[in-house]
């Protein structure tokens, strides 16, 4: 709790911030603190302490309970969260899976969601969002508290993996070769800012949180040190699939549910050939993609394989 502080003219210093996420309780201490003052102090004082108390008495009267003073998108996450813990995940809608993921970044495992979510990762459970060129792109959740946000502020509550052909077939490259590797590569660009970026509708663009993804960007056939990217939008790596190696991030909660590994891989399987964002280590022509079966296999970086691209909340 936080008094009103006085200046060296006379005046008080209004102290806004205090008001933010304050609970009723703690408003009417404020309030009798400012009626002592008012008795002893001077009218010029206590007029604006008086003030002062008048937007305390508006912001506890409105039932705000401090809203007034948050942001657009934390005013979105109370809303949202009033319904969520109700509804299946399942029913969750785009605001809601956001919600979601904002209390569970938020709370971990002591989310109130945490566990719908999780079950919800589980069952594989997807959503769908319709795309600017008229397609359904269906996705579900692959990680929870997973993927470290760009700006160092934590993590990201859930992340999600498109599960359909909603943006078809794409090359890496439009020439033979990997170098620079996810980093430098076409498709990453498309992706994050180009067409492909384009599809995604605004209320889903608006939602996504920027990550660091550590890829082995060096490619030409040899290895190089994993480095971190920006991405709003990815793909998987090897690692993030199948585990079980050191370069290219850490297994996904999804896979590791389902026992996914270089040896067992049917887990990984979505009936058809798609693209991850690791680099074939020993050829500088070719990435690697998941083949139809879900085992691995190695392509031309101009070959057009499906893209099931993830992004995070």
């Amino acid at each position: 709790m936080h008094a009103a502080a006085f200046s060296p003219r006379g005046g008080v210093v209004p102290e806004t911030t205090c008001l933010r996420g304050q609970s009723i309780i703690e408003y009417v201490l404020i309030a009798a603190v400012i009626g002592l003052v008012v008795v002893f102090a001077g009218p010029q004082v206590s007029s604006a302490i008086r003030n002062q108390f008048n937007q305390i008495t508006n912001t506890v009267d409105g039932g705000t309970d401090g809203d007034s003073f948050l942001s657009a998108e934390e005013k979105a996450y109370h809303e949202a969260m009033k319904t969520v813990v109700n509804k299946e995940a399942k029913d969750w809608t785009l605001d809601e899976q956001k919600a979601a993921a904002t209390d569970i970044a938020r709370n971990g495992t002591s989310s109130v969601v945490y566990a719908k979510a999780k079950a919800a990762m589980d069952a594989g459970t997807t959503w769908s969002v319709k795309l600017t060129n008229g397609k359904a792109m269906a996705y579900r959740i692959i990680g929870i508290n997973h993927d470290d946000l760009a700006d160092g502020s934590g993590k990201a509550g859930l992340t999600f993996k498109a599960t359909n052909t909603a943006l078809s077939t794409q090359r890496m490259n439009a020439t033979q070769t990997n170098a620079g590797g996810w980093e430098k590569s076409e498709l990453r660009g498309r992706l994050n800012s180009g067409d492909l970026w384009s599809l995604l509708p605004g209320e889903l663009q608006s939602k996504v949180k920027s990550v660091k993804k550590i890829t082995d960007n060096k490619g030409g056939g040899t290895a190089g040190t994993p480095s971190a990217t920006t991405d709003k939008v990815f793909l998987l790596s090897m690692t993030e699939i199948y585990g079980g190696l050191d370069s290219d991030g850490t297994q996904y909660e999804y896979y590791k549910s389902k026992g996914v590994s270089m040896l067992e891989y049917s887990g990984a399987s979505l009936s058809l050939d798609y693209w991850t964002r690791s680099v074939h280590p020993s050829s500088g022509a070719g990435f690697r993609y998941v083949y139809y079966g879900g085992r691995y296999s190695n392509g031309s970086a101009t070959n057009n394989s499906y893209v099931f691209p993830a992004f995070c909340f």
